[in-house]
């Protein structure tokens, strides 16, 4: 019976090298991540802002309809 010693029961295989793909893969992906997090940020500034300034403007309030020039005047009759 062969003898088990800890290199022949598990070896430790080494990863094989990262590939040009799998590099410019990483690299793209963790881009897109640092550009969703800036993102997001923003959208987060921006709408703080927006909330504060609706919060401190008074409503607005809709301008009163104007009367068209000729509907006021009376026909007269001769």
């Amino acid at each position: 019976m062969v003898k088990l010693i800890k290199t022949t029961a598990f070896k430790s295989y080494d990863a094989k090298p990262e590939s040009q793909m799998d590099k410019t893969t990483r690299i793209v992906r963790e881009m897109m991540e640092v550009d969703a997090e800036q993102r997001q940020a923003k959208r987060i500034r921006l709408r703080n802002a927006r909330l504060e300034r609706e919060a401190h403007t008074p409503p607005e309030t809709p301008p009163k309809a104007k009367r068209k020039p000729g509907a006021t005047k009376t026909v007269k009759r001769p």
